[in-house]
């Protein structure tokens, strides 16, 4: 009934938008805020976009306008439709003080540490034991899955548009390293490693030195970064000019007990009292 309903208002806009378009939309932020629905999912033949989802966002763009919302001694200005996440404590969520700020919309699960300042937009999900650091992005409709860590100033890009695209997608015990940036639908694989400063985009090839040869793009026009990976920032030579060289991510090797003592989170800093 949600995804029909508002398939037919992206598709078929009205000329003005009334208090029914409004209550179907605070329906579908209610949703995502819960977790009940989210913009990409994984199956068994693997992620799935879920466009419609990405409709319903953007029609929340068309039909805001322009509002205050006043906080403590200053203000900001976005469309009436894209409020600031509230939590409460019900959501056992640790938003540190500081500056942080999330969008209505996103789903963030319990047991989650939002360090300052840090920012989830819109249709992100963020799941259980996971750690989004100090000037940390998650980007719209990114998701991110359990026990990640998120270090200071990983930027993880997000996806509204070209609609049916999709989102980066960092699974469960993923590791991202400091001043890293994940862009244009990459997945980085369960347990993975990306270390400090490293990029990855679906335009830059991927080298596994394990195997000498470059990660084939996936079904999704991307890169899927494999299970356990371990991604540092490297260079490769320019075929045309081999006295140049160009940025290329590399796959050094695959997890191992080394990595693992190297990248331990401290449950300490993530796990809430019941």
């Amino acid at each position: 009934m949600l995804e029909q309903a508002l398939t037919n208002i992206f598709q078929n806009p009205p000329q003005y938008y009334r208090d029914e378009h409004r209550l179907l939309f605070d329906q579908f932020i209610n949703e995502l805020n819960s977790g009940n629905i989210r913009a990409c999912e994984k199956h068994t033949q693997g992620w799935q976009v879920h466009t419609w989802i990405k409709m319903g966002i953007l029609i929340g763009f068309r039909m805001g306008v322009l509002a205050e919302y006043p906080d403590g001694n200053k203000s900001f200005f976005d469309k009436d439709t894209l409020a600031a996440k509230r939590f409460s404590m019900n959501d056992q969520v640790r938003m540190v003080p500081g500056g942080s700020s999330a969008r209505n919309g996103c789903f963030v699960a319990r047991g989650v540490t939002i360090m300052p300042p840090a920012f989830i937009n819109i249709g992100a999900y963020i799941d259980t034991g996971s750690m989004v650091d100090s000037h940390a992005l998650v980007g719209s409709c990114a998701q991110i899955g359990k026990n990640v860590h998120l270090s200071a100033g990983a930027m993880i890009g997000g996806v509204l548009e070209p609609i049916g695209s999709r989102p980066v997608i960092i699974e469960d015990d993923a590791f991202i390293g400091g001043n890293t940036g994940i862009y244009e639908g990459i997945i980085v694989g369960k347990r993975a490693v990306v270390a400090s400063g490293t990029i990855i985009t679906a335009s830059t090839p991927i080298f596994d030195s394990t195997t000498g040869t470059f990660l084939p793009k996936d079904d999704g026009g991307s890169y899927s970064i494999p299970e356990a990976a371990v991604v540092v920032a490297g260079s490769r030579k320019l075929r045309a000019q081999p006295d140049f060289q160009v940025y290329c991510p590399i796959i050094i090797k695959y997890r191992d007990a080394k990595t693992d003592v190297s990248v331990a989170l401290e449950n300490d800093l993530r796990h809430l009292l019941d």
